[in-house]
């Protein structure tokens, strides 16, 4: 086992956050020292020679994110910074992981399907009504509807965290249309072939059978039963900040990628054009919001997508996933009920834990939040992307007042959690090891079974000290590797 030099790692403060390579003695875990004994040794002109590969291959083939800042006045699009120092899972760890987002999604699943037919958790006083009939993304337009293969969330991003004892917490649930797939199998890509003799010999999971499975989930879900049912990438085009991701999805499952303006209603049912004319279409994989979804149904300026759509939807001639109305089960409120959803439809206890919420329309949990807002960290309900948050531990005091104004004034539009103290991962930063705060954010494929990516994506909060990892606030990104033994 490598022991790290303290002269190299004097900003590791061991006692405060779980680091992911270094115990708290400053010795190298046991499944990163592959890892540590190849950075640690590797000179810095070499390091920055990769990087520099690293980065000319991401360029070349359009691996971007496109990032919007306050007050910018034109969209920048960039490469997402990517880290070459891997995060390493043990195989036992992840095994009790992935039983754990099998067993939350079966239950996601389960309640969503319930909210849209007999409501039988509110009617039993699990969950509030009001949470339910007056969230922003409950669907009134999906009560009764009978979706295909009774399948919800065909594919989901849930967000870990792992605190300072290494106990790992969900963070978020992200059911509508999570991103990220491209950057997990491109990373592994460039890994493979930049660090081709680590790679080999440290045993890694696959993670490119998931993509067979992803687009077995999709065809499953074909109303027809076709062999090889049509199935078609909704997006919002390339001005998108996640249309890289869209362009290799297509490409890689061999869907066809399309903007509303190339599909068609008629006859209650959906077809694309093409040169030889209208062909149906059975599966439609989403990446725009419900409410631009289809203009009749929903938002009636949407130009994005497809009037008549949500006829074709109910009358059972295509299939959408995910299902519109999902984001009713990944609000930030609702969120903090998953664990007696388990419970109440699996009768089981939950193996991934939530981070302590506390739900502010409850009087004593909005007086809590309000007398300790600088040790919170307070979210917008109805917002991702790390938009509408106050980490109170490093808000001004003027932010602080604002937000209790607006708590005040809407409680139900946020809710407070405790600030974790997230896991740190080495990044590679001018050709030294340094720290930064790190989550994952693992994907679950639903089709006939149940399918968890390998990994999955660990993005990284580029800036030190900052707990903020998403990709539109400027954090990168690193490979995931589970072991295999």
């Amino acid at each position: 086992m490598s022991t790290a030099r303290q002269s190299q790692t004097p900003y590791y403060d061991s006692q405060s956050f779980y680091d992911e390579m270094f115990d708290t003695d400053f010795t190298v875990r046991p499944h990163y020292d592959p890892v540590y004994r190849l950075f640690s040794r590797m000179k810095p002109a070499d390091l920055a020679a990769r990087q520099q590969a690293l980065n000319q291959r991401m360029l070349e083939e359009g691996i971007t994110f496109t990032l919007y800042e306050p007050n910018q006045q034109e969209p920048l699009e960039r490469t997402i910074p990517f880290d070459f120092i891997p995060r390493v899972i043990p195989k036992h760890e992840w095994e009790a992981i992935e039983r754990g987002l099998r067993q939350r999604v079966q239950a996601l699943n389960a309640f969503l399907h319930d909210v849209y037919h007999e409501q039988h958790i509110v009617k039993d006083g699990v969950i509030p009504r009001r949470m339910i009939v007056s969230n922003t993304y409950f669907r009134p337009e999906m009560v009764g509807v009978d979706v295909p293969g009774g399948i919800y969330i065909t594919a989901s991003g849930i967000d870990l965290i792992r605190d300072e004892r290494g106990r790992y917490f969900v963070l978020e649930d992200n059911l509508r249309s999570p991103s990220g797939f491209s950057y997990l199998y491109k990373g592994r890509t460039m890994m493979s072939e930049l660090f081709h003799d680590l790679y080999l010999s440290s045993s890694v999971q696959d993670v490119e059978r998931s993509l067979n499975v992803f687009l077995s989930a999709l065809k499953s879900l074909s109303p027809t039963g076709k062999k090889d049912p049509v199935i078609a990438l909704l997006s919002p085009g390339p001005y998108n900040s996640a249309y890289f991701e869209h362009t290799f999805l297509a490409q890689q499952m061999g869907l066809h990628l399309v903007e509303g303006r190339d599909l068609v209603y008629m006859d209650h049912k959906i077809y694309i054009r093409s040169l030889n004319g209208l062909r149906q279409v059975d599966v439609i994989y989403r990446r725009i919001d419900d409410d631009f979804l289809d203009p009749l149904a929903f938002n009636p300026t949407s130009l994005l997508g497809v009037p008549g759509l949500m006829n074709a939807y109910r009358a059972g001639n295509v299939a959408i996933a995910n299902a519109p109305g999902t984001g009713v089960a990944d609000d930030k409120a609702v969120y903090a009920y998953v664990p007696d959803m388990i419970r109440y439809y699996l009768g089981e206890e939950p193996i991934l834990l939530n981070v302590p919420t506390y739900i502010l329309t409850r009087k004593e949990d909005r007086e809590y939040a309000l007398a300790h807002l600088d040790e919170l960290v307070v979210k917008e309900t109805s917002l991702s992307g790390g938009y509408g948050m106050l980490i109170g531990p490093a808000a001004s005091p003027k932010e602080i007042a604002a937000f209790a104004d607006a708590i005040r004034k809407t409680p139900e539009k946020y809710v407070a959690q405790t600030t974790m103290q997230l896991s740190r991962a080495p990044i590679m930063q001018g050709g030294a090891m340094v720290p930064r705060h790190i989550d994952l954010r693992a994907f679950v494929l639903k089709g006939t079974e149940s399918h968890v990516i390998p990994g999955g994506l660990t993005r990284v909060a580029m800036n030190e000290g900052s707990l903020v990892v998403n990709s539109s606030q400027g954090g990168g990104v690193k490979d995931t590797w589970v072991l295999s033994r």
